[in-house]
Protein backbone atom coordinates (compact mmCIF):
# COMPACT_ATOMS: atom_id res chain seq x y z
CA UNK A 1 0.00 0.00 0.00
CA UNK A 2 1.18 3.31 -0.80
CA UNK A 3 1.47 6.15 1.77
CA UNK A 4 0.67 9.59 0.46
CA UNK A 5 1.71 12.58 1.73
CA UNK A 6 -0.75 14.40 3.81
CA UNK A 7 0.34 18.12 2.41
CA UNK A 8 0.65 16.65 -1.18
CA UNK A 9 -2.63 15.40 -0.92
CA UNK A 10 -4.25 18.30 0.23
CA UNK A 11 -1.88 20.94 -1.84
CA UNK A 12 -2.89 19.16 -4.86
CA UNK A 13 -6.54 18.73 -4.18
CA UNK A 14 -6.42 22.96 -3.28
CA UNK A 15 -4.64 23.59 -6.24
CA UNK A 16 -7.84 21.99 -8.07
CA UNK A 17 -10.24 24.72 -6.69
CA UNK A 18 -10.29 27.05 -9.79
CA UNK A 19 -10.95 23.85 -11.93
CA UNK A 20 -13.30 22.15 -9.70
CA UNK A 21 -15.45 25.20 -9.46
CA UNK A 22 -15.56 26.02 -12.68
CA UNK A 23 -17.01 22.54 -13.82
CA UNK A 24 -19.23 22.18 -10.93
CA UNK A 25 -20.71 25.46 -12.12
CA UNK A 26 -20.83 23.76 -16.05
CA UNK A 27 -22.50 20.99 -14.54
CA UNK A 28 -24.97 22.68 -12.30
CA UNK A 29 -25.76 25.06 -15.05
CA UNK A 30 -27.12 21.97 -17.21
CA UNK A 31 -30.56 21.15 -16.22
CA UNK A 32 -31.22 17.50 -15.42
CA UNK A 33 -34.61 16.81 -13.91
CA UNK A 34 -35.59 13.45 -13.53
CA UNK A 35 -37.43 12.36 -17.58
CA UNK A 36 -35.87 15.40 -19.33
CA UNK A 37 -33.95 12.52 -21.36
CA UNK A 38 -31.83 15.29 -23.01
CA UNK A 39 -31.09 16.76 -19.66
CA UNK A 40 -30.13 13.90 -18.01
CA UNK A 41 -27.77 12.84 -21.16
CA UNK A 42 -26.28 16.37 -21.32
CA UNK A 43 -25.13 15.42 -17.70
CA UNK A 44 -23.62 11.86 -18.70
CA UNK A 45 -21.90 13.76 -21.54
CA UNK A 46 -20.35 15.86 -19.39
CA UNK A 47 -19.14 13.00 -16.95
CA UNK A 48 -17.73 11.14 -20.63
CA UNK A 49 -15.78 13.97 -21.27
CA UNK A 50 -14.22 14.63 -17.73
CA UNK A 51 -13.12 10.75 -17.70
CA UNK A 52 -11.47 10.53 -20.75
CA UNK A 53 -8.36 11.07 -19.10
CA UNK A 54 -8.77 8.23 -17.10
CA UNK A 55 -8.66 5.94 -19.97
CA UNK A 56 -12.23 4.80 -19.27
CA UNK A 57 -14.08 1.98 -21.18
CA UNK A 58 -17.47 3.44 -21.60
CA UNK A 59 -20.63 2.04 -22.16
CA UNK A 60 -24.09 3.87 -22.45
CA UNK A 61 -27.27 2.56 -21.75
CA UNK A 62 -30.11 5.58 -23.61
CA UNK A 63 -34.04 5.21 -23.32
CA UNK A 64 -36.80 7.62 -22.10
CA UNK A 65 -34.85 8.25 -19.08
CA UNK A 66 -31.97 9.40 -20.56
CA UNK A 67 -28.23 8.03 -20.74
CA UNK A 68 -26.87 5.88 -17.80
CA UNK A 69 -23.25 5.23 -18.27
CA UNK A 70 -20.85 3.01 -17.11
CA UNK A 71 -16.96 3.44 -17.13
CA UNK A 72 -14.64 1.25 -16.31
CA UNK A 73 -10.82 2.66 -15.21
CA UNK A 74 -8.29 0.83 -15.03
CA UNK A 75 -6.24 0.28 -12.05
CA UNK A 76 -2.78 1.48 -10.91
CA UNK A 77 0.46 0.16 -9.47
CA UNK A 78 0.58 -3.05 -7.06
CA UNK A 79 -2.91 -2.92 -7.00
CA UNK A 80 -3.70 -2.55 -10.71
CA UNK A 81 -5.39 -6.54 -11.08
CA UNK A 82 -7.30 -6.51 -7.79
CA UNK A 83 -11.15 -6.12 -7.97
CA UNK A 84 -12.48 -3.47 -9.10
CA UNK A 85 -14.24 -0.65 -6.24
CA UNK A 86 -17.93 -0.08 -7.66
CA UNK A 87 -18.12 4.25 -7.43
CA UNK A 88 -22.47 4.88 -7.41
CA UNK A 89 -23.87 8.28 -8.30
CA UNK A 90 -26.72 10.01 -10.43
CA UNK A 91 -27.55 12.71 -13.19
CA UNK A 92 -30.41 13.67 -12.11
CA UNK A 93 -32.49 16.30 -9.67
CA UNK A 94 -35.64 16.94 -9.07
CA UNK A 95 -35.77 20.43 -9.99
CA UNK A 96 -37.80 21.42 -13.05
CA UNK A 97 -36.21 23.16 -16.22
CA UNK A 98 -36.43 26.98 -15.55
CA UNK A 99 -35.42 26.90 -12.15
CA UNK A 100 -32.05 28.35 -12.72
CA UNK A 101 -33.67 31.69 -13.88
CA UNK A 102 -34.51 32.00 -10.23
CA UNK A 103 -32.04 30.04 -8.28
CA UNK A 104 -28.92 30.52 -10.53
CA UNK A 105 -25.09 29.31 -9.57
CA UNK A 106 -23.65 31.52 -7.31
CA UNK A 107 -21.02 31.72 -4.70
CA UNK A 108 -21.05 33.58 -1.70
CA UNK A 109 -18.83 33.38 1.13
CA UNK A 110 -17.25 30.39 0.48
CA UNK A 111 -20.69 28.52 -0.25
CA UNK A 112 -21.76 27.49 -3.60
CA UNK A 113 -25.71 27.45 -4.30
CA UNK A 114 -27.59 26.26 -7.14
CA UNK A 115 -29.97 23.34 -7.94
CA UNK A 116 -28.81 19.87 -7.62
CA UNK A 117 -25.54 21.20 -6.58
CA UNK A 118 -25.76 19.27 -3.17
CA UNK A 119 -27.86 16.44 -4.75
CA UNK A 120 -25.74 15.36 -6.38
CA UNK A 121 -23.44 17.04 -9.15
CA UNK A 122 -20.77 18.09 -6.56
CA UNK A 123 -20.32 14.49 -5.81
CA UNK A 124 -19.80 13.51 -9.21
CA UNK A 125 -17.06 15.74 -9.69
CA UNK A 126 -15.20 14.21 -5.88
CA UNK A 127 -15.57 10.79 -7.95
CA UNK A 128 -13.13 12.07 -10.78
CA UNK A 129 -10.92 15.01 -9.34
CA UNK A 130 -10.24 11.92 -6.54
CA UNK A 131 -8.67 9.84 -9.36
CA UNK A 132 -7.05 12.91 -11.06
CA UNK A 133 -5.42 13.41 -7.90
CA UNK A 134 -4.08 9.72 -7.21
CA UNK A 135 -2.91 9.51 -10.48
CA UNK A 136 -0.48 12.39 -10.88
CA UNK A 137 0.88 11.72 -7.33
CA UNK A 138 1.62 7.85 -8.81
CA UNK A 139 -0.48 6.31 -6.26
CA UNK A 140 -1.28 2.53 -6.59
CA UNK A 141 -4.77 1.83 -6.52
CA UNK A 142 -7.73 -0.78 -8.03
CA UNK A 143 -9.78 -0.31 -11.02
CA UNK A 144 -12.70 1.33 -10.61
CA UNK A 145 -15.74 0.99 -11.92
CA UNK A 146 -18.39 4.18 -12.27
CA UNK A 147 -22.04 4.11 -12.69
CA UNK A 148 -23.90 7.10 -13.12
CA UNK A 149 -27.92 6.90 -13.48
CA UNK A 150 -30.62 9.02 -14.62
CA UNK A 151 -33.33 7.97 -12.85
CA UNK A 152 -32.36 7.61 -9.10
CA UNK A 153 -34.88 10.39 -7.56
CA UNK A 154 -37.98 8.50 -8.53
CA UNK A 155 -36.33 4.52 -7.53
CA UNK A 156 -34.40 4.11 -10.27
CA UNK A 157 -36.81 2.12 -12.19
CA UNK A 158 -35.11 1.36 -15.32
CA UNK A 159 -31.59 1.15 -13.92
CA UNK A 160 -31.82 -1.13 -11.18
CA UNK A 161 -30.89 -4.37 -13.10
CA UNK A 162 -27.41 -1.79 -14.46
CA UNK A 163 -26.83 -1.16 -11.08
CA UNK A 164 -27.00 -4.87 -9.84
CA UNK A 165 -25.20 -5.97 -13.03
CA UNK A 166 -22.51 -3.21 -12.34
CA UNK A 167 -21.69 -4.53 -8.82
CA UNK A 168 -20.75 -7.99 -9.87
CA UNK A 169 -17.30 -8.80 -8.77
CA UNK A 170 -16.26 -5.60 -7.56
CA UNK A 171 -14.82 -5.37 -3.41
CA UNK A 172 -16.45 -2.19 -2.36
CA UNK A 173 -19.11 0.03 -3.56
CA UNK A 174 -19.03 3.84 -2.37
CA UNK A 175 -21.55 5.82 -3.03
CA UNK A 176 -21.24 10.18 -3.76
CA UNK A 177 -24.82 11.26 -2.48
CA UNK A 178 -24.10 13.78 0.05
CA UNK A 179 -23.08 13.74 3.71
CA UNK A 180 -24.34 13.57 6.80
CA UNK A 181 -24.89 17.74 8.14
CA UNK A 182 -20.75 17.90 9.01
CA UNK A 183 -19.24 15.17 6.50
CA UNK A 184 -19.73 12.01 8.43
CA UNK A 185 -20.72 8.50 5.97
CA UNK A 186 -23.82 6.89 5.71
CA UNK A 187 -23.89 3.45 6.74
CA UNK A 188 -26.97 1.93 6.15
CA UNK A 189 -30.35 3.12 4.60
CA UNK A 190 -33.89 2.69 5.38
CA UNK A 191 -35.60 0.90 2.94
CA UNK A 192 -38.14 2.67 0.76
CA UNK A 193 -40.93 1.81 -0.88
CA UNK A 194 -43.90 3.80 -3.10
CA UNK A 195 -47.04 2.89 -4.12
CA UNK A 196 -50.16 3.82 -6.11
CA UNK A 197 -53.41 2.83 -4.69
CA UNK A 198 -56.26 2.98 -7.53
CA UNK A 199 -59.93 2.89 -6.72
CA UNK A 200 -61.99 2.05 -9.64
CA UNK A 201 -66.12 2.93 -9.31
CA UNK A 202 -68.63 3.84 -11.54
CA UNK A 203 -70.06 6.83 -12.44
CA UNK A 204 -73.50 8.17 -12.57
CA UNK A 205 -75.56 11.29 -12.09
CA UNK A 206 -75.15 12.73 -8.20
CA UNK A 207 -78.75 13.80 -7.84
CA UNK A 208 -80.78 11.83 -10.38
CA UNK A 209 -78.84 8.29 -9.91
CA UNK A 210 -76.80 8.63 -6.77
CA UNK A 211 -77.27 4.68 -6.06
CA UNK A 212 -76.09 3.23 -9.35
CA UNK A 213 -72.97 5.10 -9.25
CA UNK A 214 -69.47 3.57 -6.77
CA UNK A 215 -68.00 6.47 -5.57
CA UNK A 216 -64.19 6.31 -5.65
CA UNK A 217 -62.81 8.80 -3.77
CA UNK A 218 -64.99 7.79 -0.71
CA UNK A 219 -63.93 4.51 -1.39
CA UNK A 220 -60.08 6.20 -1.37
CA UNK A 221 -60.85 7.88 1.69
CA UNK A 222 -61.90 4.34 3.69
CA UNK A 223 -59.08 3.07 2.38
CA UNK A 224 -56.13 5.66 3.37
CA UNK A 225 -57.83 5.06 6.71
CA UNK A 226 -57.58 1.25 6.76
CA UNK A 227 -53.74 1.89 5.00
CA UNK A 228 -53.23 3.91 8.85
CA UNK A 229 -54.06 1.33 10.90
CA UNK A 230 -52.15 -0.71 9.14
CA UNK A 231 -49.26 1.93 9.83
CA UNK A 232 -50.35 2.13 13.10
CA UNK A 233 -49.91 -1.21 14.49
CA UNK A 234 -46.69 -1.45 12.88
CA UNK A 235 -45.53 1.65 14.68
CA UNK A 236 -46.74 0.43 17.61
CA UNK A 237 -45.18 -2.74 17.58
CA UNK A 238 -41.81 -1.55 16.14
CA UNK A 239 -41.74 2.05 17.00
CA UNK A 240 -39.66 4.32 14.92
CA UNK A 241 -39.39 1.15 11.97
CA UNK A 242 -41.57 2.94 9.37
CA UNK A 243 -42.65 5.94 8.13
CA UNK A 244 -45.48 6.87 6.00
CA UNK A 245 -46.21 9.53 3.92
CA UNK A 246 -49.20 10.20 2.06
CA UNK A 247 -48.07 12.32 -0.82
CA UNK A 248 -50.46 12.78 -3.74
CA UNK A 249 -54.27 12.35 -4.29
CA UNK A 250 -56.00 12.37 -7.50
CA UNK A 251 -59.78 11.48 -8.30
CA UNK A 252 -63.15 12.84 -9.03
CA UNK A 253 -63.88 16.36 -11.49
CA UNK A 254 -67.50 17.74 -11.53
CA UNK A 255 -69.79 18.18 -8.16
CA UNK A 256 -72.40 16.97 -9.96
CA UNK A 257 -70.97 13.27 -11.17
CA UNK A 258 -70.41 10.32 -8.43
CA UNK A 259 -66.49 10.10 -9.59
CA UNK A 260 -65.67 6.40 -11.09
CA UNK A 261 -61.43 6.67 -10.38
CA UNK A 262 -59.47 8.15 -7.91
CA UNK A 263 -55.64 7.30 -6.79
CA UNK A 264 -53.26 7.75 -3.94
CA UNK A 265 -49.38 8.22 -3.81
CA UNK A 266 -47.83 6.59 -0.91
CA UNK A 267 -44.01 6.84 0.02
CA UNK A 268 -43.23 3.98 3.13
CA UNK A 269 -39.78 3.37 4.85
CA UNK A 270 -38.70 0.73 6.48
CA UNK A 271 -35.73 -0.13 8.66
CA UNK A 272 -35.79 -3.47 8.72
CA UNK A 273 -36.84 -6.31 5.35
CA UNK A 274 -39.16 -8.04 8.52
CA UNK A 275 -41.58 -4.96 8.71
CA UNK A 276 -41.28 -3.80 5.33
CA UNK A 277 -42.45 -7.66 4.07
CA UNK A 278 -45.09 -7.27 7.32
CA UNK A 279 -46.19 -3.78 6.34
CA UNK A 280 -46.95 -4.12 2.51
CA UNK A 281 -48.18 -7.85 2.85
CA UNK A 282 -51.07 -6.05 4.47
CA UNK A 283 -51.70 -3.46 2.61
CA UNK A 284 -51.37 -6.04 -0.70
CA UNK A 285 -54.46 -7.42 1.14
CA UNK A 286 -56.88 -4.57 1.76
CA UNK A 287 -59.84 -5.10 -0.20
CA UNK A 288 -62.95 -3.32 -1.22
CA UNK A 289 -65.36 -1.38 1.18
CA UNK A 290 -67.94 -0.58 -1.47
CA UNK A 291 -69.93 -3.58 -3.24
CA UNK A 292 -68.17 -3.67 -7.24
CA UNK A 293 -65.56 -1.32 -6.34
CA UNK A 294 -62.20 -2.20 -7.11
CA UNK A 295 -58.81 -1.48 -5.72
CA UNK A 296 -55.58 -2.14 -6.97
CA UNK A 297 -51.91 -1.82 -5.54
CA UNK A 298 -49.34 -0.98 -7.96
CA UNK A 299 -45.47 -0.87 -6.74
CA UNK A 300 -43.86 2.25 -8.20
CA UNK A 301 -40.55 2.03 -6.83
CA UNK A 302 -38.80 -0.32 -4.23
CA UNK A 303 -35.51 -0.37 -2.54
CA UNK A 304 -34.96 -2.75 0.17
CA UNK A 305 -33.10 -1.57 3.55
CA UNK A 306 -29.52 -1.81 3.79
CA UNK A 307 -28.78 -2.79 6.92
CA UNK A 308 -24.60 -1.91 7.92
CA UNK A 309 -22.64 -5.30 8.42
CA UNK A 310 -19.41 -6.02 9.84
CA UNK A 311 -18.11 -5.82 5.88
CA UNK A 312 -19.26 -2.04 6.26
CA UNK A 313 -18.03 -1.03 9.49
CA UNK A 314 -14.45 -2.55 7.97
CA UNK A 315 -14.70 -0.37 5.27
CA UNK A 316 -15.55 2.93 7.61
CA UNK A 317 -12.02 1.81 9.31
CA UNK A 318 -10.14 1.90 6.27
CA UNK A 319 -11.63 5.17 5.54
CA UNK A 320 -10.85 7.27 9.08
CA UNK A 321 -7.00 5.47 8.00
CA UNK A 322 -7.32 7.44 4.96
CA UNK A 323 -8.45 10.31 6.58
CA UNK A 324 -4.82 10.40 8.78
CA UNK A 325 -3.16 9.44 5.43
CA UNK A 326 -4.37 13.08 4.19
CA UNK A 327 -3.89 14.92 6.89
CA UNK A 328 -8.07 15.47 7.83
CA UNK A 329 -10.20 14.75 11.00
CA UNK A 330 -11.86 11.97 11.64
CA UNK A 331 -15.00 11.32 9.51
CA UNK A 332 -17.46 8.90 11.23
CA UNK A 333 -20.18 7.22 9.75
CA UNK A 334 -24.02 6.04 10.96
CA UNK A 335 -27.34 5.13 9.59
CA UNK A 336 -29.29 7.63 7.14
CA UNK A 337 -33.21 7.74 6.91
CA UNK A 338 -33.25 8.78 2.88
CA UNK A 339 -32.36 6.27 0.36
CA UNK A 340 -30.80 5.96 -2.65
CA UNK A 341 -29.24 3.29 -4.89
CA UNK A 342 -26.71 2.39 -2.40
CA UNK A 343 -29.99 0.38 -0.70
CA UNK A 344 -29.52 -1.90 -3.95
CA UNK A 345 -25.86 -2.61 -2.99
CA UNK A 346 -25.21 -2.92 1.01
CA UNK A 347 -26.26 -5.82 2.80
CA UNK A 348 -24.04 -7.72 0.64
CA UNK A 349 -21.02 -6.02 -0.29
CA UNK A 350 -19.34 -3.53 1.80
CA UNK A 351 -20.80 -0.18 0.91
CA UNK A 352 -20.43 3.23 2.06
CA UNK A 353 -22.51 6.17 1.35
CA UNK A 354 -22.20 10.18 1.58
CA UNK A 355 -18.63 10.79 -0.34
CA UNK A 356 -19.84 13.89 -1.71
CA UNK A 357 -18.80 17.32 -0.15
CA UNK A 358 -20.58 18.66 2.88
CA UNK A 359 -23.31 21.08 2.52
CA UNK A 360 -27.72 21.26 3.24
CA UNK A 361 -30.79 21.70 1.60
CA UNK A 362 -30.50 18.80 -0.65
CA UNK A 363 -34.46 19.30 -2.69
CA UNK A 364 -34.74 22.91 -0.99
CA UNK A 365 -34.43 25.82 -2.70
CA UNK A 366 -31.20 26.78 -0.58
CA UNK A 367 -29.21 23.93 -1.87
CA UNK A 368 -25.59 24.27 -1.07
CA UNK A 369 -22.08 22.91 -1.04
CA UNK A 370 -19.22 23.92 1.65
CA UNK A 371 -16.44 24.71 -1.38
CA UNK A 372 -13.70 24.17 1.87
CA UNK A 373 -15.15 20.69 1.91
CA UNK A 374 -14.23 19.68 -1.84
CA UNK A 375 -10.79 19.31 -1.58
CA UNK A 376 -10.72 17.45 1.36
CA UNK A 377 -13.29 14.82 0.20
CA UNK A 378 -10.85 14.75 -2.57
CA UNK A 379 -8.24 14.01 -0.70
CA UNK A 380 -9.74 11.65 1.39
CA UNK A 381 -11.22 9.56 -2.22
CA UNK A 382 -7.59 9.34 -3.42
CA UNK A 383 -5.96 7.98 0.14
CA UNK A 384 -8.70 5.59 0.42
CA UNK A 385 -8.24 4.45 -2.70
CA UNK A 386 -4.66 3.92 -2.25
CA UNK A 387 -5.41 1.82 0.69
CA UNK A 388 -8.38 -0.41 -0.64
Amino acid sequence: MDTPSPTALLDLARNRYENTLELLERMVGVESPTGDAAGVTAVADQVRELFAEHDAEVSAQTGEWGTHLVLDIPGAGEQRDAAPVLFVGHSDTVWPTGTLQNMPFRVEDGIAYGPGIFDMKSGLLIMHQGLSVSTELGLSRPPVRVIVVGDEEIGSPSSRELLLTSAQGVSAVLGFESPHPGGALKVGRLGSTRLRLQITGRASHAALDPEGGINAIEELVDQILALRKIIGAAQEAAPADVLCNVGTITGGGKTNVVPAAASVEVGLRFRTPEVEEQVLAAIRGLAPVRPDAQLQVHTLSQRPAWQADAADEQLLAAVEAAAQDAGLPGVGGRPAAGAGDTNFLGSGLPTLDGFGPDGAGAHADHEQVRLESIPERIALLAALLSRL
